[in-house]
Order: C-alpha cells, then sequence, then structure tokens
C-alpha cells in the first residue's frame, strides 16, 4: 500500500523554491489564484500521467491525489485533484477550502458517499472515508501542516469553522460470491 506517513513530503523537506510556493499559498492573493488555477492544470496533467504527475507536485512537491466519489446531490462520479498526504495505508485529507468559509464541495460527497477511490503516484487505491476528531484530528492535522503550513493560514481566514480533516483508509474487500 502507500507506507509514505509523510516522508520526503514535509516542508523542512522540500527545496527552497517548494518551500516558497507552499508558503505564499497561504497569503489571501496566491490561495484566490490557487484556488481557481490549479485544478484546472492538475487534472488534465493527472489523467494524461495517469496519476503520476501533476503541476502542483512539479511545483510545489506536495502530494498531490486523484480522488474520484460519488456527488451528494447529482449522484455521479466527481474525480478532482486534491493535496492528499500518505499516514501509512491512509491518505488525510483536509477540507480547508483555501481558507474560504464553508467546506468544499468534496467533503460533503465524502460524507454523504464514503466510499471513493484514490490514484496516487500511478496506483489506484479503493478507500473509505470518515472524518477525523479529537487526538487523531489534531495528530493528522499537525501531519498535514508539516507537508503544507499554509494550512495555518487557512484556519486563521475561517474563524467560524473548524476545518475537518477527512481520512481515507483501505476499503474492505467485497466478497464475490460466485453467483450473478
Amino acid at each position: 500500500m502507500v507506507d509514505d506517513t509523510g516522508r520526503g513530503m514535509r516542508f523542512d523537506e522540500a527545496n527552497a523554491l517548494q518551500r516558497r510556493i507552499r508558503l505564499v499559498g497561504g497569503m489571501r492573493p496566491m490561495s484566490w489564484l490557487y484556488a481557481r488555477v490549479l485544478h484546472h492544470l492538475d487534472g488534465p496533467v493527472l489523467r494524461l500521467s495517469g496519476g503520476r504527475r501533476s503541476v502542483t507536485s512539479a511545483l510545489s512537491g506536495l502530494p498531490i491525489v486523484e480522488l474520484t466519489v460519488v456527488g451528494a446531490r447529482s449522484g455521479e462520479s466527481r474525480t478532482l485533484p486534491l493535496t492528499g498526504v500518505p499516514d501509512e495505508d491512509r491518505f488525510v485529507l483536509v477540507a480547508s477550502n483555501y481558507g474560504q468559509q464553508r467546506n468544499p464541495g468534496w467533503y460533503h460527497n465524502l460524507k454523504a458517499n464514503p466510499r471513493c477511490s484514490v490514484v496516487f503516484r500511478g496506483q489506484r487505491y479503493e478507500m473509505e472515508a470518515y472524518e477525523a476528531e479529537g487526538e487523531e484530528r489534531e495528530r493528522l492535522w499537525e501531519l498535514d501542516v508539516s507537508v503544507y503550513p499554509a494550512r495555518n493560514y487557512y484556519a486563521r481566514r475561517a474563524p467560524g469553522r473548524r476545518i475537518p480533516v477527512m481520512v481515507l483508509q483501505p476499503a474492505p474487500k467485497v466478497a464475490d460470491d460466485g453467483e450473478g
């Protein structure tokens, strides 16, 4: 499985350009730009590279996953690139929404339909999501911030909400009963 737990992705392990890009991502004008541009660049690059490359990961060194989830209202499959920090055989997704006052749509989709898939470094994983709480949330928030410190800026800009931390864990295997 993944078994990376943020190794090689931490902020203090990134090169100078990657650290700068991660830090300016927390500034209001840059997070506004990132929110409106990066997914339009990353999506096609991820699809063309089979999930192995993205513009964001090339520039920032951030771990980018391609999340596919069923829409909460539409029931249709939705795929989008997100920062996903590996934690052993799981992925941590932080619903910071660049510091906006509401949670991102993918968060609501995962809450309504926890079964999802993730492509990371060209490998597809069938996952199941849940929202971390308590000490686990705090540990995973710190893990994420050790990779992408701009999350702290986002949290300060969204004081009226507690930013959710979602965990994607391997989905239980569906037994094939041999019928049908």
